[in-house]
């Protein structure tokens, strides 16, 4: 994370993390690189396979740590879904916008 940030920082990136949430690690150390990751991005976009299923709710330890610092929290199940993804990728503004992660900073 630290590595990669210094890269990219000053370029803006989008960052698409494809996971289905079920982190084995600490949720604190996933929150603290979670935010870090999104302070050094343009947007932090989570793919979630499990994400496509009609009863799916993301109830882990990991994602519960991860989403107050993303952005789009978005499924990749199927050829839809990645479509859908690549139109939600061409509506992104230019600029960065107003991030998620201050309202839930406490």
């Amino acid at each position: 994370n630290l590595e990669w940030a210094r890269r990219v920082r000053g370029q803006g990136p989008i960052v698409l993390l494809i996971s289905d949430g079920w982190d084995r690690g600490e949720p604190e150390l996933l929150r603290a690189e979670m935010a870090r990751l999104q302070r050094s991005c343009h947007r932090l976009i989570w793919l979630n396979p499990l994400l496509g299923s009609p009863d799916y709710l993301p109830l882990t330890r990991g994602m519960q740590a991860a989403l107050p610092c993303i952005d789009d929290f978005l499924p990749v199940h199927n050829l839809a879904s990645i479509e859908a993804l690549a139109r939600h990728l061409n509506t992104l503004p230019a600029h960065r916008p107003g991030r998620r992660q201050a309202a839930h900073a406490a």
